[in-house]
């Protein structure tokens, strides 16, 4: 039995070859799939989640997309853990490649004079590429890694000193004190 975690919360398959001049689309993400996406990225809510894409043949077979991926997010503030909103609007480009071409990719990067740093295409897989994966993978890297409510900081400040003490404070104050005992 395979657990949810195995399974991709946010699968859109499209065949290449109905790619023609020009596919454009809109994928809005149901609400099951915006509660197991919120549940995979430890979120309190997702609320919407929009990608609008357009694709099209950019030859020897490959693919390349162009769109927007939109999304409101509950986060939690990395210091007060109260609820703190997120509005993401991102341009998103990204290429799909036949998976012999990755791999052929793959041997010449390792190559002197290889290719240096580019962005890695996506795998078409038996014909198909899977916008699902593609957008999850998209909102995980635009979110916010340390969320911060407006106005949250750490107070690291701490009472008075004992007598002869050190007037220092901060989170290494009290270790630099039993330091000097």
């Amino acid at each position: 039995m395979k657990h949810d975690l195995d399974r991709q919360p946010l699968s859109r398959p499209i065949r290449a070859d109905e790619i023609k001049d020009r596919t454009q689309g809109e994928i809005d993400a149901t609400q099951s799939e915006l509660v197991g996406m919120a549940k995979l990225l430890e979120l309190k809510g997702l609320d919407r989640l929009c990608f609008t894409y357009s694709l099209k043949q950019s030859g020897g077979r490959r693919l390349r997309l162009s769109g927007r991926l939109t999304a409101s997010a509950i986060q939690t503030c990395v210091v007060s853990l109260e609820p703190v909103e997120a509005s993401l609007d991102v341009p998103v480009e990204a290429e799909f490649w036949p998976a012999e071409l990755i791999e052929q990719l793959e041997e010449s990067a390792d190559e002197p004079g290889g290719p240096g740093h580019l962005d890695w295409p996506e795998p078409i897989i038996d014909g198909k590429i899977d916008l699902g994966p593609f957008i999850y993978e998209t909102l995980a890297t635009s979110l916010d890694p340390y969320p911060r409510k407006q106005g949250a900081s750490f107070d690291w400040s701490e009472a008075e000193p004992e007598q002869g003490g050190s007037t220092a404070s901060g989170p290494f104050a009290a270790l630099a004190e039993l330091k000097r005992r």
